[in-house]
């Protein structure tokens, strides 16, 4: 691959006296991006629960995933799943995480929402 000069260094144009400045990814101007905003992740419908220790230090997490939401919508979901089970947990790149074993309670919780739940993993 060419090593870039100048301008293309950069990355493109940067700042439009027109419209202020740019999004680097897209180049629209920064008050029409749409990169910020991620879709709806597409899949079966089918929400996997499953229980992982791997690269956590034996700690014990609960893992969602498949649920097709939108991220604010997945917070709130992963915030009552959270309040439900009496513990902590995040939500990281698609996939709600909840602390310790707690797989049968968040599949009869899920169930109960509407969602089609299927145990994963071991």
């Amino acid at each position: 691959m060419a090593k870039k000069n100048g301008l293309e260094a950069l990355g493109g144009l940067v700042y439009s006296t027109d419209s202020g400045r740019m999004c680097p990814d897209c180049s629209q101007p920064v008050a029409q991006c749409r990169c910020a905003e991620q879709a709806i992740p597409e899949g079966d419908g089918i929400v996997r629960v499953r229980r992982e220790t791997k690269g956590r230090g034996g700690k014990t997490v609960t893992s969602v995933s498949g649920v097709l939401l939108g991220v604010e919508e997945l917070k709130a979901l992963a915030k009552r799943l959270k309040n439900r089970c009496g513990c902590g947990g995040s939500v990281k790149d698609g996939v709600i995480e909840i602390q310790g074993d707690k797989a049968e309670l968040l599949c009869e919780l899920l169930t109960a929402e509407g969602y089609k739940t299927k145990r994963a993993g071991g």
